[in-house]
């Protein structure tokens, strides 16, 4: 689908794998110039160099922690600077621990808030005076742990609840300023996160790798896992002029898998 996005200008956080490297690609296969950022420089590299030759686009990487708060400014300014516009930001760096609630620090709390609540605060202030000059918009990526409570994902879960209210909130500023806000929830997806539960699983309930995918996906109430590329598609429709008059949208791809309204 040619969905109007050539020559236009995209920052992608967490963009070195899985989900954010997927919707990179995405993007770029629509001719979107790129500032991809993320903590791990090697994989960044890679994943940069495989774009340009895939796409033929201009491609710049930013190797930062954004649990500092002084990153993200740093990373837009060189996104602006170095393509010259922004047009697109896409939150979707961030992983938060899972595990027993009383056995999680005040330090896993702190950390699990920092990178993913705090950098996507940070990173939509920055970009946004951009944004508002290109009347560009933001996809926050957060996950249906939002949806309900889960013993093992205390943090997880609250800091996805943040993340939605602050996007129904940011994209209601966006009404006045030009600037659509939007959040997608991903299921289980095949990412390297999936692949961790995987084995947890297997380890945990001693199951064979197949009887563990068969578990997970089961009590998903799903018949398969996602794939990286389906959100980096639907990142790409909302990014777009067809997607103009989706603001403030918090979307579900999870397989049918959420069931509450």
């Amino acid at each position: 689908m040619e969905l109007g996005l050539a020559g236009k200008v995209a920052l992608v956080t967490g963009a070195n794998r899985g989900i954010g490297a997927a919707i990179a690609a995405e993007l770029a296969n629509e001719g979107m110039n790129l500032c991809l950022v993320a903590r791990d420089s090697d994989k960044l590299r890679q994943v940069a160099d495989s774009l340009r030759k895939a796409a033929n686009i201009n491609v710049q990487v930013v190797s930062a922690d954004l649990r500092d708060p002084a990153a993200s400014v740093d990373a837009v300014a060189r996104a602006v600077g170095q393509l010259g516009r922004l047009d697109l930001l896409v939150n979707n760096a961030g992983a938060t621990k899972r595990a027993d609630f009383f056995t999680l620090t005040e330090e896993d709390w702190q950390d699990g808030f920092a990178l993913k609540f705090h950098g996507y605060v940070r990173m939509t202030r920055a970009a946004w005076p951009h944004l508002r000059e290109t009347k560009g918009g933001i996809v926050n990526i957060v996950g249906i742990g939002s949806r309900a409570g889960s013993a093992e994902f205390t943090i997880g879960g609250s800091v996805n609840v943040a993340l939605l209210n602050f996007t129904k909130a940011m994209a209601d500023i966006g009404i006045s300023h030009g600037v659509r806000v939007n959040a997608i929830n991903p299921g289980l997806i095949e990412t390297d996160r999936f692949t961790r539960n995987v084995e947890r699983t297997m380890r945990d309930r001693g199951m064979t790798r197949d009887q563990a995918l068969t578990f997970l996906v089961s009590s998903h109430g799903t018949t398969r896992v996602g794939r990286p590329e389906e959100i980096g598609a639907l990142v790409a429709y909302l990014a777009s002029p067809k997607a103009d008059f989706i603001q403030g949208s918090i979307i579900d791809i999870d397989g049918g898998a959420t069931r509450s309204l």
